[in-house]
Parts: structure tokens; sequence; C-alpha cells
């Protein structure tokens, strides 16, 4: 089973994403740091070269080469906002969206190098969040909040993938 974890910048995708992996014994990929192997090139290397749209043009092809493996998959925060890429990741399986506050999520990518925040004042970041979680919801299998401990998010991820096996 692929599981696609999805949701806004600094949701702990791949903090929870390395755990849940573990916990399943199963490969984690990081889809952001996939891409810039495939590329050849860091992120904002990408996107200053290139421009945002040719990078989520890269995020589509990571998808759709993603979802053809088990595993757990930590996606970028705009991988899962373009519908195609969401069908692609549902039918190969499971999409979660990581759902944490704004300020939470601030907190942890205030000070990073993301080309999107280095770009953006806050008010800007927290309307792009706005924008963003509804996307996330929609197109995303199931919900959990992650406030809590990485750990607390995994036991919940376990949980629904349990509750899914069962209803098959």
């Amino acid at each position: 089973m692929t599981i696609f974890l999805c949701g806004f910048m600094g949701c702990g995708k791949s903090t929870i994403g390395v755990r849940l992996a573990k916990a399943m014994q199963c490969p984690f990929t990081d889809m952001d740091t996939y891409i810039e192997e495939q590329a050849d090139m860091k992120i904002p290397d990408i996107f200053e070269t290139h421009g945002e749209p040719y990078f989520r043009d890269l995020e589509t092809q990571a998808v759709r080469e993603l979802a053809e493996r088990d595993g757990v998959i930590a996606c970028g925060g705009g991988a899962m906002l373009r519908e195609g890429n969401a069908k692609i990741a549902r039918e190969h399986g499971m999409v979660v969206f990581l759902d944490v506050p704004f300020r939470m999520c601030y907190q942890r990518i205030a000070n990073t190098d993301r080309p999107i925040v280095k770009r953006s004042t806050r008010q800007e970041l927290y309307q792009l969040y706005r924008k963003r979680k509804g996307l996330y919801r929609k197109h995303s299998t199931h919900t959990i909040t992650a406030t809590g401990s990485p750990s607390s998010s995994v036991h919940a991820i376990m949980a629904l993938m349990e509750e899914t096996n069962d209803n098959l």
C-alpha cells in the first residue's frame, strides 16, 4: 500500500512519514528530495531557474512514479493541490491530510529557505494556507489532526489503515 501524506508546509509530513514507514516496515520517500535527485537541482534553484509551474509539473511526474511503489510518501506542500495528482494518489493508496493550525506551521517554516516562504509575508502565507486547506481536505481520502506528537499521528494513521482494511 502507498500512503501519501499531504498538508501545508511545516505540518510534519516528513517527520511523521519517517516514523510511519518505520512502524509499517516499508520505504519512506520525501517527494521534495526525490524531485531534487531526479532534477539534479535543489528546489530553490528549480524555482529560480525554471519557475513554479515547471516545479509543479515535476511534482506531477513524481506522484505518477511514486504511486507505483509501496511505502510512505511525504508530499511537497503543493503536490496534492492538483486534482490530477490527487486522483493518481487515491487510485494507488491513501491520501492523508495532516491538519495543523497555521500558527504551528508558521513557527516551523518561518526561518527556512523555502522559496514561497522567502518571498511571502506572514499574512500572504496565511492566505495561502487558507486557500490550500480546503483543497487538501477535498483531495484526501482521510484527515487527521496532527497537533500532538508525531507518534500520536502515526497511531492515528495506522488506525485508519486498519479501519480501511476492515471495510474491504
